[in-house]
């Protein structure tokens, strides 16, 4: 009891997010964000526990963009669908089609109208062109075809319901499957709609049986189609008023040969005499009867097999051009549920849902099916808030005084194992049952109060240590954390001007072998490049600024100050170099593409601190110095060495033995700067100074004397013994330009260039 007296305010802090979440959970208080991740939790899970099978029972014929290109925009004329439907029905002798698709207007385009009103009109008097016209019109009356391949078959057409404040009605709705009265008022058993757009009577009275299409009646925040009605409530005039079928469970009911019987399922009234909430469905008669929860919207959460579309494995896909073309087999769809629809993006019939961004829309009617087929079923109950409510209370209590009492490594334990089986009971529940149970609002509960309670004193101690931690742990190596943690008042992100050695380090090739490589494969090697690159800037001390595709950024003596930060980024350089011919190696025996490395050096004053907008800011280094570092890798490629220092990084490490490659004048820079590229440290050198060094040496004198001649003879020995170096090629070119021209009084030997 003391110890709880003692504890008293940390339990009161523990138990502060609990009595929010139970807010949420009682719908006195929502929080977007705990609904947003609670739709997360259950995309999530459904991806994951999804068949991934394909369902043979179901074809989709699909109006997708071959067939469009093949017989014309849609809407395509009645004769065709006419011969489609017979092509389905009787050829490949299918059980049963359904049209996600509306046919609310007649169809003109054999010009039958016209031909009709010339007779009446203008050519009356000459009874043989009138005789003609009706001796056509069975041909030439495209809607009497289609009407006529519907007959007698089991097809379910589609239509639509609106709801709008002048209603609209088109078209003949089928015979509503239950009375208004077959609900008790009070409550919305079902969602309401008071217009319609449906079939025209001469295809509606040859196919009765019809369902409406909408799956997007009540969208979610996100936009996010994860349940669809089952039953929908017509309320207008212009047809019978009642309870309405989707076209999933008309066709449901087609394929069981079950007759139109749905009866609903109430839960218990409530204790004021207030009619209960819809609670199931039960689908067609005695011997095939199917009970189906739904929430009191009457929808049913959609229990997709997997990802959509004709690529996505659930259901076989197969083009309506291929079809009307006669290109399957005789009987190939035998017994066979088909549903036609439209994958191309100008019908606008793709939705979003939990498996996938673009989604057929005839495919949620396709998983419907074959969720009730399977029995396959998910559902919200309507006790979901007294769970999340008691899920909240016993987590929130079992932490609030477990968490108080305990160390901290047990009650992080603690807090592991509640929500742990906070989730294995969800799941299971899931799993076992169908049920679609609320888990956000208590994992949140479970979270917020470890932290609020863990907060609570216990953090406050090192927090200028652990506020560094934080502020420059993404960007130093570890053990130059270390050492900032034993004086964190000399660090800050503020900027400030020092000498700092800066690289870049670009990937060369790495557009060839991307063409080559599947791309998680290519992510897995770069990642594996740039793990390797990276550790050997960490292991020198470097502070990784940035990734840019592929390039690397870092800098040497900052945040900690570094008195031989150029020694050591001329080291790493080496030593990534060395890396990347390592890498080559395995490439070339497994048959790969090798890569090659370009790092630019710089030694000099510039800016360095916390940068950026109020959007997104880094640790980072700018200046006139960092910008010539970007511009010397540019150059590697061009002198045929892998690294490219300025004359200030050169001497500031002067443990190296150093070849100089040029003069140069940089884009954005009007004086010339002195490049060198590092061969190896000084001490693992054989002899020094090296013979051939010395006389590169003099070959550059003689250049920038502009005496043509003696460069030429003293650069020769040089290409006779390594005559595949780009640097030795690169100036016998030069010289044998230059030697055709007369010197130039003010020539200071630099090269210009006018690119990175």
């Amino acid at each position: 009891m003391n110890g709880l007296r003692r504890h008293g305010a940390r339990i009161a802090i523990t138990l502060l997010p609990v009595l929010f979440a139970l807010l949420h959970a009682a719908d006195v208080w929502r929080s977007p964000l705990l609904v947003r991740l609670d739709q997360f939790i259950y995309d999530a899970r459904l991806r994951a526990t999804m068949p991934g099978t394909l369902d043979p029972r179901i074809v989709i014929v699909d109006i997708d963009e071959a067939s469009l290109q093949q017989f014309g925009q849609w809407p395509w004329s009645r004769d065709k669908l006419a011969r489609l439907t017979d092509e389905l029905m009787g050829r490949q002798q299918a059980s049963v089609l359904g049209f996600d698709v509306l046919f609310a207007e007649a169809d003109s385009s054999s010009g039958l109208p016209v031909l009709r009103q010339l007779a009446a009109g203008p050519w009356h008097d000459d009874p043989k062109f009138g005789a003609e016209v009706e001796r056509l019109a069975p041909s030439l009356d495209h809607d009497a075809l289609f009407a006529k391949a519907l007959d007698g078959r089991r097809v379910a057409l589609g239509y639509y319901f609106t709801q709008t404040d002048e209603p609209r009605a088109k078209g003949v709705l089928p015979k509503p499957v239950l009375p208004l009265q077959a609900l008790p008022a009070g409550h919305d058993l079902a969602t309401r709609w008071n217009g319609f757009g449906a079939n025209i009577p001469q295809l509606a009275a040859a196919a009765p049986e019809a369902g409406f299409f909408n799956v997007v009646l009540a969208p979610s925040e996100d936009g996010v189609v994860r349940s669809v009605p089952l039953i929908a409530r017509y309320e207008g005039g212009a047809a019978q008023p009642g309870y309405y079928e989707s076209l999933a469970l008309v066709a449901h009911r087609l394929i069981e040969g079950a007759a139109p019987s749905l009866v609903p399922v109430l839960a218990p009234a409530g204790s004021q005499g207030d009619p209960g909430v819809l609670e199931a469905l039960v689908l067609g008669g005695t011997n095939t009867s199917l009970r189906v929860r739904v929430d009191p919207s009457g929808s049913m959460p959609v229990p997709f097999r997997g990802p959509g579309g004709p690529l996505g494995g659930s259901f076989r896909y197969v083009s309506a051009g291929r079809v009307l073309d006669g290109a399957l087999g005789p009987g190939e769809l035998r017994g066979k549920v088909v549903l036609i629809g439209a994958t191309a993006p100008g019908l606008q019939d793709l939705r979003a849902t939990p498996v996938g961004a673009v989604f057929p829309g005839v495919e949620v009617h396709a998983n419907i099916i074959s969720g009730l087929l399977d029995r396959r079923l998910l559902a919200m109950p309507d006790y979901a808030a007294g769970y999340e409510c008691v899920t909240v209370g016993v987590a929130g209590l079992l932490l609030a005084f477990g968490l108080s009492l305990l160390s901290a490594p047990r009650a992080a334990l603690l807090a592991v194992l509640t929500g742990g089986g906070l989730v294995a009971l969800n799941t299971w529940l899931y799993l076992a049952a169908g049920l679609v149970l609320p888990l956000a609002t208590a994992l949140a509960s479970v979270l917020l109060a470890f932290a609020f309670n863990m907060s609570w004193g216990y953090f406050i101690e090192a927090r200028a240590s652990r506020n560094l931690a934080s502020l420059f742990g993404t960007y130093v190596p570890p053990q130059l954390v270390d050492e900032m943690r034993a004086d964190p008042r000399r660090y800050s992100m503020r900027a400030q001007s020092k000498e700092l050695t800066v690289m870049f380090c670009d990937m060369r090739g790495f557009t060839r072998m991307s063409e080559q490589m599947a791309p998680a494969e290519l992510q897995a090697f770069l990642n594996a490049v740039f793990s390797r690159l990276t550790g050997i800037i960490s292991e020198h001390r470097g502070t990784v600024d940035k990734y840019m595709g592929d390039c690397v950024m870092a800098f040497w003596g900052a945040p900690v100050d570094i008195a031989d930060h150029a020694a050591l980024a001329v080291e790493a350089a080496l030593q990534m170099a060395a890396a990347v011919h390592e890498i080559n190696e395995t490439h070339r025996a497994s048959g790969r593409p090798e890569i090659s490395v370009g790092i630019g050096l710089n030694t000099g004053l510039m800016s360095v601190g916390d940068m950026g907008s109020a959007v997104r800011r880094s640790y980072t280094v700018v200046g006139d110095a960092v910008n010539l570092a970007s511009r010397l890798e540019g150059l590697s490629g061009h002198y045929g060495v892998e690294i490219v220092a300025s004359v200030t990084t050169r001497a500031a490490a002067p443990g190296y033995v150093w070849q100089e490659l040029d003069l140069v004048r940089v884009k954005g820079k009007a004086l010339a700067v002195r490049i060198f590229t590092p061969l190896l440290r000084a001490r693992d050198a054989v002899q020094a100074p090296d013979e051939a060094l010395e006389r590169w040496g003099l070959t550059l004198a003689a250049y920038r004397a502009q005496d043509w001649r003696q460069a030429q003879d003293l650069l020769a020995p040089l290409l006779a013994v390594d005559a595949k170096k780009v640097l030795y090629r690169l100036y016998a070119e030069r010289l044998a330009s230059l030697s055709l021209q007369p010197k130039t009084p003010d020539w200071d030997g630099a090269t210009q260039f006018e690119s990175k």
